[in-house]
């Protein structure tokens, strides 16, 4: 959808839809955990929740204060990150 692909340069993808179980609820505080930990994020770390548009990296920041990592959300998005040419893109 975006003119531009890639992603904001050291980000890690955990897909929104692994904080869900089939039911379309919240997983277990120790899966989620595990899920972000695998990743890095765990409690002290610099993390940061994007994605498209803004909107479903806000159940990531809340799964995340769940586990006790305290992110912050880029309301910009990657929609918003891409129309500033002096921003380094990462692709792969």
């Amino acid at each position: 959808m975006d003119p531009v692909a890639g992603h904001v340069p050291g980000a890690v993808n955990v897909p929104t839809a692994l904080n869900l179980t089939a039911d379309g609820r919240f997983r277990t505080v120790p899966e989620l955990r595990e899920e972000y930990a695998a990743v890095g994020a765990v409690p002290g770390a610099d993390v940061a929740a994007y994605c498209g548009s803004g909107v479903t990296a806000c159940l990531d920041v809340l799964a995340l204060e769940l586990v006790g990592v305290r992110a912050g959300l880029y309301p910009g998005s990657w929609s918003g990150w891409i129309t500033d040419p002096t921003r380094p893109v990462a692709r792969g």
